[in-house]
C-alpha cells in the first residue's frame, strides 16, 4: 500500500494548477487522468477576458482572478522555460452604435473602469479587421497556451512518477473518517474529483447541477490579419503566431453530436467573416465539452457527508482564470487556514442532494 496525502483526478486545467498548488506546499499527490486530447482544457484558447459577453459584464471577481492568475502562469514559465502566458491586448469590436453608446456610459465606472485601456468610435485602422463602429481595448487579460502548459506539466509528472495515465474507477475507492483507499493499493487523506464535465457521472457528485456545454474551434491561417491583439466579436480570434488564428467558440447544449460538425465549422468561418474580409484557410477544427453550471458560479469544496471528499471544478469557459486562485483558495480549505467563498462553494446545492445518496 503507497501512501499520499492527496488523489487528485483529472489533469485538466483545474486538475493540473491544483496538483501543482498542492506539490509546492510539500504534499505528496498522486493524479490519475485518462489522458483525452479532446478535452475541454487540450481544445481551448485559454482566452482570459475581464469582460464578458453581450452586455459587457465585468467577470466574476476579475480583478482578484486575472493578476492571481497571470503571476501564476509566469511562475510556470520559469520553472519550465516556455512560454505560457501572452499579456495580449484584447479589442472588444462594437456591433451596433447602441452597443458603443452602452460602454460609453460605463466606461468610467468602478471597478469596470480599471480594465478599459481605451475607448475608439471610429476605425482604428487595424490590418484586416472591419471595424464600422470602434469598439474598446481591455487590458489585464490575454491568452495562455494551455495544450502545452499541460502537456509539460503531464511530462514531469510521468517522469516524477506523480501522474498515472489511466482512469479512475470510483467504484473501487472506499472511505472512512481517516481518509480512503483505492483498488487496494493507493491510501490517501484526501480525494478531488477535478473531471471536468465527465463528473456528471461521478457516484459521489452527480447530484451537482454540472450541464456539459459542447464548443468547437477553428484553427485558421489568414495572412494580413493584424495579429497584435486578441479580437472579439461574437467569437474571439486568438493569434497564434505566423498568421495563424484560432477562432472560437460555438456554445451546444445537450443533446449534442460527438466531436466535430458540419455546422460548428460554418458557424465560426460566418462570425470570422464578420470581423475581416480577408480570405483564410480552415487548417484544423477541434470540438470539447465544457463543464458549465447554472449558475455560471465554480463548485468547490468538500463533500457533504464524504469528510474524506471534495470537488473542484465547473469552470465552464472560464477556467484559465479561475483555475490558479481556485487552486489556492481549495488547498487552503483541505489544509484547514480558510473557508470556501460562498458564491464558490458547492454547499449552495446541498438540497439537491437526494436524501440517502452518497
Amino acid at each position: 500500500m503507497t501512501d499520499y496525502d492527496f488523489l487528485v483526478v483529472g489533469h485538466g486545467i483545474a486538475g493540473a494548477t491544483l496538483a501543482y498548488v498542492l506539490r509546492q506546499r510539500g504534499h505528496r499527490v498522486l493524479v490519475f487522468d485518462p489522458g483525452q486530447t479532446n478535452s475541454a482544457s487540450n481544445v481551448a484558447a485559454g482566452l482570459m477576458n475581464p469582460v464578458a459577453g453581450k452586455r459587457f459584464a465585468l467577470s466574476w471577481r476579475a480583478a482578484e482572478l486575472l493578476p492571481f492568475a497571470g503571476a501564476f502562469y509566469r511562475e510556470l514559465e520559469q520553472r519550465y522555460g516556455q512560454k505560457f502566458f501572452y499579456e495580449t491586448p484584447i479589442f472588444k469590436l462594437f456591433n451596433s452604435l447602441e452597443e458603443q453608446n452602452a460602454v460609453l456610459a460605463r466606461s468610467a465606472d468602478r471597478p469596470w473602469g480599471n480594465f478599459m485601456a481605451d475607448l475608439t468610435t471610429a476605425d482604428p485602422g487595424l490590418p484586416g479587421v472591419h471595424v464600422p463602429f470602434g469598439g474598446a481595448w481591455l487590458r489585464g487579460g490575454g491568452h495562455v497556451a494551455v495544450r502545452e502548459l499541460l502537456a509539460s506539466l503531464a511530462a514531469e509528472g510521468h517522469d516524477a512518477g506523480w501522474l498515472r495515465a489511466e482512469p479512475f474507477d470510483w467504484h473501487q475507492l472506499q472511505t472512512g473518517a481517516d481518509g480512503a483507499t483505492y483498488a487496494g493499493q493507493v491510501r490517501a487523506r484526501h480525494v478531488i474529483c477535478c473531471e471536468g464535465a465527465a463528473a456528471v457521472r461521478n457516484p459521489y457528485f452527480d447530484w451537482l447541477p454540472l450541464t456539459p456545454n459542447q464548443g468547437e474551434v477553428l484553427d485558421v491561417e489568414c495572412v494580413g490579419l493584424s495579429d497584435a491583439q486578441v479580437l472579439n466579436r461574437g467569437a474571439y480570434v486568438v493569434p497564434m503566431g505566423a498568421g495563424r488564428f484560432r477562432v472560437g467558440a460555438t456554445y451546444r447544449w445537450p443533446p449534442f453530436s460527438e466531436g466535430i460538425t458540419a455546422v460548428g465549422r460554418e458557424e465560426l468561418a460566418a462570425r470570422l467573416s464578420v470581423i475581416t474580409d480577408l480570405p483564410f484557410a480552415v487548417l484544423g477544427q477541434r470540438a470539447g465539452v465544457r463543464p458549465a453550471v447554472r449558475d455560471r458560479r465554480p463548485l468547490l469544496g468538500p463533500h457533504p457527508t464524504v469528510p474524506a471528499l471534495s470537488f473542484c471544478g465547473g469552470y465552464g469557459s472560464k477556467g484559465v482564470m479561475l483555475a490558479p486562485r481556485l487552486a489556492s483558495l481549495l488547498a487552503d480549505c483541505l489544509e484547514g487556514r480558510a473557508e470556501i467563498w460562498p458564491d464558490a462553494s458547492l454547499q449552495r446545492y446541498n438540497a439537491l442532494r437526494p436524501v440517502g445518496v452518497i
